[in-house]
């Protein structure tokens, strides 16, 4: 399977694209930093530069051109405001829901936030507004016609991964590692009855295949 990964040189990016390389696949990772080439190739994947933020629907399709499918793991991050939310959390993902029907790549696997399914209405001060923003890049991936998943995290760790999570279209808030996020995005690529499901995904008992299983249709 050949994927590209929007937001190529974050955590669970990195981690992804290393697992895609254990199994045989390859990743793409999209970056906009050409500083960041040595890590992405050290990480198994290859770098292809393309700014989600700046590019037009036409460019990102020619950067994703041939893929079996995408990753939406880009984010503004922390420390980033109100605008910047919107310009990337919401604005990235759909230039990429843009450029994949261009493209012709019809998966689509969002990594959204635990609480976008039910994003505060108004106020929350800048998480609420992050809330808010991947909350309207989740409906419209929802209603895009693309072969979409769309995986809900909590508050993510740097702990190790356990291997072990709970998952359910409906979760109380709790926290994931990092690494666990990235089998969980790996494993849904390769399970066809996600595609078409939106689920939290926090630290748990269940074994994450299993997990991830029990959620598909």
């Amino acid at each position: 399977m050949d994927v590209a990964i929007a937001g190529g040189h974050g955590q669970i990016a990195l981690q992804l694209a290393a697992l895609l390389a254990a199994r045989g696949d390859h990743a793409r990772a999209l970056i906009r930093n050409p500083g960041h080439e040595a890590d992405v190739r050290a990480a198994g994947g290859t770098p292809v530069l393309c700014d989600l933020e700046q590019a037009t629907p036409a460019q990102v399709a020619e950067a994703i051109d041939g893929a079996d499918a995408v990753v939406f793991a880009a984010g503004a991050g922390p420390g980033s405001g109100e605008a910047r939310k919107w310009t990337v959390d919401f604005g990235a993902a759909a230039t990429l829901l843009a450029a994949c029907k261009a493209a012709g790549v019809a998966r689509y696997v969002m990594v959204s936030a635990m609480g976008a399914a039910r994003p505060p209405a108004e106020g929350g001060d800048v998480f609420g507004e992050y809330l808010r923003a991947k909350a309207a890049a989740d409906r419209a991936l929802e209603v895009s016609g693309l072969e979409w998943t769309i995986v809900r995290p909590g508050r993510l760790t740097d702990d190790p991964p356990t291997g072990t999570i709970s998952a359910s279209p409906q979760l109380d808030y709790g926290s994931i590692p990092r690494a666990d996020v990235a089998v969980v995005v790996a494993t849904v690529l390769h399970t066809p009855g996600t595609i078409g499901v939106a689920f939290d995904v926090v630290g748990g008992l269940v074994r994450l295949d299993e997990a991830i299983a029990k959620v598909g249709r």
